[in-house]
């Protein structure tokens, strides 16, 4: 018997060449911040760096030599200038260099901007000793591990401490890592001039003027607070008074039971506090999933010293004075009448946060806030009082109000970059995931399930639920932690993650996998042959994703599908896409592998047909 055999074979451009003395000046170094890990990037490709090969100085001169700040372009000083050197301006910044762009950041305030300084660093310190002090408390819980531990306590001041040393590291951590590259850092307050040119200084001093190719405003945001309410730092404070702690009181009031309300209440209650919260809203945690924010509210105000006013504003608060508690009038939502009189010992505004946008000189390039934001396209592009672009100006995180997250504004930046540099890259939304660091932790990605309803209804397609409770969890047993629940919203015609929302043990670091399968376009149908290792509370989202049901063929189809599926829905934005919409959306490799299978299949025939013949 003859056999014949056909091997077909396409080479796609390789960056798997060792890197040579030549390519010495496309080397950069990548330095990320809170990573230990030190990578020397090329092409894409990371290449570790031993430890042997680190000898004191021989690093600093060998390869940050071809990691310094680009050259400065013709006819202007820099590059990039961005805005503020936050979370969102540092990740830009360091993605900048990079990519060879000569970059400076100015920043007004201390590098690190809401997130390291006021925010989530310094809260998560709190958290930690808040946990801490929970367990130690728990006589039951310990008990049924086998442990006695009695007489708790803690030391104000140096939870305190901690908490500010914390942020005092990871902002020297920031600081020095866009040193090490050769970020510019400039010192004051940055305003546009026009465009592509900007001015910072001091108060008191004159002002500098630079110019640059491309501009980002990453001003970040400030605590609100509404009207009626009078801050004095000390009985009434924001978030960014709460977290140097300096007192802890009997009774405290929190108004806003959001994030940062609910990861409060979990600090004080832990170190003795009773709390009230005051919602506006008919109902606790206004911004979770339903279901989930029913468990919160079962699993993290009831069992605790909390209770609550929902429906009501807080229309005036009045700090202590003289004796007297901080006084706090509550009007119903809807008729605004006098509903109730609070006296409490202190009262916490987590309201939220506004866009810190104000001096920044957007009228000089035509540009009117909204509601205090800079507004954007997809790409961060700002654009102007007229709905048309403002050339070479850009916006990110908390000033462009897109997604208030540290890490959103973080993704925006590398985004922008990826544009700069010649890339069309724009950020998937839906993608980024967000987390409560209460104990037990809360965190979600994509839709809640009203959400997913609503957008069916609209559109035409079934939404289904899955849900896995974390007592059915080996790792979460032997931690005596069963409490919590993971609930996955999908489509079950096409497998596509709608939504994924988690309560229980770790929530915050469970949630990537499902926020990178939104992010990947990956279908359930793929999803749920992803191993985990045995015992893991990753297995909590394996057990989520080999519940759901979902249609389509086998694993390899399906694979294909979904992959153009997401390329279709990256590429057309009308709910009902035309054939010639989707034949353009298509991508390229993806349709040069169907052709190269159609292909095969007619050559297979052919072979077939000449094998006989003979």
């Amino acid at each position: 018997m003859h056999t014949s055999s056909i091997s077909l074979s396409i080479a796609y451009p390789s960056s798997s060449s060792p890197i040579t003395r030549s390519d010495c000046s496309s080397i950069n170094v990548n330095l990320r911040f809170c990573s230990l890990k030190k990578e020397v990037t090329r092409g894409g490709r990371v290449y570790g760096l031993k430890r042997s090969s680190l000898k004191r100085g021989s690093f600093d001169r060998k390869v940050f030599a071809s990691a310094q700040n680009g050259s400065a372009p013709k006819g202007f000083d820099y590059d990039l200038v961005i805005i503020g050197a936050g979370v969102g301006g540092h990740g830009a910044a360091l993605h900048a260099v990079e990519k060879g762009l000569k970059t400076a950041i100015i920043e007004g305030d201390v590098v690190g901007g809401t997130c390291v300084n006021r925010g989530c660093v310094p809260s998560k310190a709190l958290l930690a000793v808040s946990g801490r002090m929970r367990e130690l408390k728990n006589e039951h819980h310990l008990k049924a591990l086998g442990l006695q531990v009695s007489g708790a306590q803690y030391d104000r001041q140096k939870v305190a401490d901690h908490a500010n040393d914390l942020a005092t590291k990871i902002r020297n951590n920031l600081t020095n890592s866009m040193k090490a590259i050769g970020v510019d850092i400039l010192t004051g307050i940055g305003t546009i001039l026009g465009p592509q040119k900007v001015k910072y200084g001091k108060v008191g001093f004159s002002d500098n003027v630079i110019t640059a190719k491309e501009i980002i405003i990453a001003t970040g945001s400030v605590p609100f607070v509404p009207k009626g309410i009078e801050v004095d730092g000390k009985t009434v404070i924001t978030s960014d008074h709460a977290l140097k702690l300096e007192t802890i009181p009997d009774w405290i009031a929190i108004v806003g039971s959001g994030y940062i309300g609910l990861e409060f209440s979990d600090v004080y209650t832990a170190l003795g506090s009773e709390v009230t919260f005051i919602e506006a809203l008919d109902q606790l945690m206004p911004g979770f999933d339903p279901e989930i924010g029913k468990l919160a509210q079962r699993v993290l105000i009831n069992p605790r010293k909390i209770d609550y006013h929902t429906g009501v504003f807080a229309s005036k608060i009045t700090p202590a004075k003289n004796g007297k508690p901080v006084l706090i009038e509550l009007i119903d939502a809807k008729t605004k009448e006098l509903k109730d009189t609070l006296e409490v010992d202190a009262a916490l505004i987590a309201t939220g946060r506004a866009p810190f946008t104000k001096g920044l000189g957007l009228e000089n390039i035509n540009v009117e806030t909204q509601r205090g934001f800079i507004p954007v396209d997809e790409r961060m592009r700002v654009l102007g009082k007229d709905g048309k672009l403002v050339p070479n100006l850009y916006c990110i995180g908390d000033a462009n109000g897109k997604l208030m997250l540290a890490h959103a504004a973080s993704a925006q930046g590398i985004s922008v970059i990826e544009q700069v540099s010649g890339k069309d890259y724009v950020l998937n939304h839906n993608s980024i995931p967000a987390a409560c660091f209460t104990h037990p932790e809360i965190s979600m990605v994509g839709l809640t399930e009203p959400q997913a309803r609503e957008k069916a209804e609209k559109e035409g397609f079934e939404v289904s639920i899955a849900k896995t409770s974390f007592k059915a969890n080996t790792k979460a047993l032997a931690e005596n932690e069963g409490e919590g629940l993971a609930k996955l919203i999908y489509r079950p015609d096409t497998g596509e993650i709608l939504g994924v929302h988690i309560l229980g043990l770790h929530a915050a670091d469970l949630i990537h996998e499902a926020s990178n399968a939104i992010a990947l376009g990956t279908r359930i149908q793929e999803i749920k042959y992803a191993v985990h290792a045995h015992p893991t509370l990753s297995e909590v989202l394996d057990e989520l994703f080999k519940m759901a049901k979902a249609g389509g063929g086998d694993r390899q189809n399906t694979g294909k599908i979904s992959a153009l599926t997401t390329e279709l829905n990256r590429g057309t934005s009308s709910k009902t896409p035309t054939w010639g919409s989707l034949f353009l959306s298509f991508n390229l490799r993806l349709l040069l592998e169907l052709l190269v299978e159609i292909f095969m299949l007619i050559i297979g025939q052919v072979i077939t047909f000449v094998v006989k013949l003979f």
